[in-house]
């Protein structure tokens, strides 16, 4: 395979120098940055992090400052979630969505002040997006990128390795809540989140220059816990249902399709851009939805690009996300399913580029 040429415009992150020092293999490109995708291998980094803890290098969610007495008005604009009763010092998963309801970005949304807000993006230009809404409502809110990178620490025994640099306190943070806690005299945002299913903290780590000492801190505090530097893990993604943005979501899909209704309080997120849209499709129900499909037979080839489900001759869907895992001795995957198909239990073919394989429908997901 071709390697990627390095340049500016591709951005090393805070962590680059311990990343590269624990032996990265691999790396994908996300909101122009490396993220790290594997270390010893994507089986041996799975069952690593189901096991032990992983320290991750995911300053690539980068955030979006608002700032300014219109911030919240501007944040409720870009999301069907209604955020009236959201206190600071909570975090909320939100869809952002276009004009249409189409899936502009999932991130994270983190309440700092009445006046100020981080959204921790997935992989898009989120961030020209909430300029353009900013400058076109003539609101009263800077929109910028700060210089915070999120630095993961996944997995069971995430909580004894973040004690032991921050003190006990961290254990008291609640799931999707944050704490702010001192690490060489300057505080960050500690939040219980992060994107695996395994448990464990994400730290905002405010400023470049605190990427490496505390990245060496939480390595040397876990090495009594068997720390190994990783990643957001592919199998373990699938397993849990963590959805991906720009592979199994893109702007042609709404948030319904995504199984994120729940996220959305269409009737009382007044403002939303996408709101009128939305209460259309809240009403007439999504004709396809993401579903979790078990593919049968040998182990799939990786998933660059999606596979159509079938059932005869007609496409009923699409796998976009496919791996298989160990745990449950099968081929896990995420795929839209139209309604047709979508219940529990339809059998169903995937082409794959290794040939067609029978596959199950499933409910819900594996972890």
């Amino acid at each position: 395979m071709a390697l990627i040429s390095l340049s500016r415009r591709l951005r090393r992150t805070p962590f680059s120098e311990g990343v590269e020092a624990a032996g990265v293999k691999g790396y994908t490109v996300y909101n122009r940055m490396l993220l790290p995708t594997v270390f010893r291998s994507v089986e041996e980094d799975y069952r690593h992090l189901k096991e032990a803890v992983q320290l991750w290098d995911v300053a690539c969610e980068r955030q979006v400052e608002l700032r300014g007495p219109d911030a919240t008005r501007l944040m409720q604009m870009l999301t069907p979630r209604d955020l009236r009763n959201m206190q600071v010092g909570q975090c909320y998963y939100v869809p952002i969505v276009d004009e249409t309801g189409g899936m502009l970005n999932d991130p994270v949304a983190v309440k700092l002040a009445e006046d100020r807000w981080w959204i921790s993006i997935a992989d898009s230009d989120l961030l020209l997006w909430v300029k353009g809404i900013a400058y076109g409502y003539r609101l009263d809110v800077l929109v910028d990128e700060p210089d915070v990178s999120p630095l993961a620490v996944q997995g069971p025994r995430a909580d004894d390795v973040m004690a032991d640099v921050f003190g006990d306190a961290v254990r008291d943070i609640r799931f999707f809540r944050f704490a702010m806690l001192e690490f060489n005299g300057r505080k960050h945002v500690v939040a219980r989140s992060g994107y695996s299913k395994q448990g464990g903290f994400e730290i905002y780590v405010d400023g470049t220059e605190n990427g490496m000492p505390l990245w060496n801190a939480l390595m040397e505090a876990g090495k009594a816990h068997d720390i190994h530097a990783g990643c957001p893990n592919l199998i373990e993604r699938i397993e849990g249902g963590l959805l991906s943005y720009g592979n199994d979501m893109t702007d042609d899909n709404t948030p319904h399709e995504c199984g994120l209704g729940k996220f959305c309080n269409t009737h009382s997120a007044i403002g939303c851009v996408g709101r009128d849209a939305l209460l259309r499709v809240a009403q007439e129900g999504p004709v396809r939805q993401i579903r979790a499909v078990e593919i049968h037979g040998d182990k799939v080839p990786p998933c660059d690009r999606l596979w159509p489900i079938m059932v005869g001759d007609k496409q009923v869907g699409n796998i976009s996300s496919a791996a298989y895992s160990p745990d449950f001795a099968t081929n896990v995957s995420i795929g839209l399913v139209r309604m047709t198909h979508w219940d529990e239990g339809s059998e169903v073919d995937v082409i794959t580029p290794a040939g067609v394989r029978a596959a199950t429908v499933r409910e819900t997901f594996w972890i």
